[in-house]
């Protein structure tokens, strides 16, 4: 089944399938047995010398958590931090903890952690025991460490966990997989330290977030930046891996462009013949898409970055936060004056 289809399941008016609601037992177990042994106290998070933020979503799919995790680490450097980041790499072949140079590989690394650590240049590891991928930011200068994902995994003790919200689905249907969106429960939201939603109306106590995206940039330099509205009442070609597709498409429709969509999985290994549209109009595509692309594309491909906009007094809590180094208290999340 295409990932159209779901989508039309997931968040639209469409029936869900009969097959798809039985194997929503078989989800809930599974998630059950794997969650056993922690639940049991036979294995504990591993807490590590420095104070770990997990950056996740209750949700499958992108809900603009790698935009959050940058603008965190803006934000914590401005007020004296300096910041690492771990994940698993999803997408990426790399099987043992590493750390990432300068110039990441996405096929090795994943795309998103590629992104990050282009973007930022803080130390970056990744790996899929998260754990042992976090110590070696520890090792590396890092006085907290951010985890892209990973608020379904317990392996990692955290003193803060941020939970992003796609503001305009929300949480599809409210149905576990694979008969909806839903990873866990909502009730996971009121364990959580901060609910962030990305775009539509925040409801109370939600942390708005918005990711205006006003330029582009040539994906293999061969080109100067130039505006978005430069492109306006073009036709161009959009392409966008990401969990909502329609995002983008819809926040170039707002720049006066006309788009031909181009959507495809979110982490899709993007190749020459996904662009090989056979005429000469300009591309445009999502930061995290191009990071896979700089090898094969040419002068007709454009990036489209975007970054994160939060109210200060989120940044400042969090900051609070890990000073205090107060214990996590499974209850309300924090309400911060916005």
């Amino acid at each position: 089944m295409k990932q159209a289809d779901i989508d039309r399941i997931w968040y639209g008016a469409e029936p869900v399938p009969l097959w798809m609601r039985l194997l929503v037992p078989v989800y809930r177990m599974l998630r059950a047995v794997v969650g056993l042994a922690w639940r049991s106290g036979l294995r504990k998070p591993t807490r590590l010398g420095v104070p770990v933020i997990v950056v996740g979503n209750i949700t499958a799919g992108g809900t603009g958590k790698t935009p959050l995790v940058l603008a965190l680490i803006d934000a914590l450097r401005s007020r004296g931090w300096q910041p690492g980041v771990v994940s698993r790499g999803y997408g990426g072949t790399a099987r043992l903890p590493v750390l990432l140079d300068d110039a990441p590989d996405p096929a090795i690394a994943g795309d998103e952690p590629s992104l990050i650590r282009s973007r930022s240049g803080v130390p970056v590891a990744v790996g899929r025991d998260r754990v042992a991928a976090a110590r070696l930011l520890a090792g590396a200068g890092v006085d907290v460490i951010l985890a892209d994902d990973g608020l379904q995994n317990p392996s990692l003790a955290r003193d803060i966990e941020i939970c992003v919200i796609d503001g305009e689905r929300r949480l599809g249907n409210g149905r576990l997989l694979p008969a909806g969106p839903l990873r866990e429960s909502d009730a996971r939201l009121a364990r959580v330290d901060f609910i962030v939603s990305n775009g539509g109306q925040p409801r109370p106590g939600e942390i708005p977030m918005s990711l205006p995206g006003t330029g582009a940039l040539s994906v293999n330099g061969a080109e100067p930046p130039r505006p978005l509205a430069q492109f306006a009442g073009q036709r161009v070609h959009a392409v966008a891996g990401i969990g909502n597709p329609g995002r983008f498409f819809d926040s170039l429709r707002r720049q006066g462009i006309e788009v031909i969509e181009h959507a495809f999985d979110d982490h899709h290994a993007l190749g020459p013949a996904d662009l090989d549209f056979g005429d000469g109009l300009p591309i445009l595509m999502t930061e995290k898409d191009a990071v896979k692309c700089v090898s094969f594309v040419d002068s007709r491909c454009w990036q489209v970055p975007v970054s994160a906009e939060l109210p200060d007094a989120f940044f400042d809590a969090v900051d609070q936060r890990l000073r205090t180094r107060q214990p996590r208290q499974h209850g309300t999340p924090m309400a911060v004056a916005v």
